[in-house]
């Protein structure tokens, strides 16, 4: 793999990450939390574990 297909391929799961990670902290804890399953304090736990496995 080239550098360049690298560096587009880490800005590419970056701009991923930082999108997950956004929504779920938009989300209403209420819905987040009991419906989901989710916590979103944890959203940057939760976005990483999402994108980079």
């Amino acid at each position: 793999m080239s550098a360049f297909t690298t560096l587009k391929t880490a800005l590419a799961r970056r701009a991923h990450y930082r999108q997950t990670r956004r929504e779920i902290e938009a989300l209403p804890a209420e819905l987040a939390i009991e419906d989901l399953g989710l916590i979103p304090y944890d959203a940057k736990g939760i976005a990483k574990r999402a994108v980079y496995g």
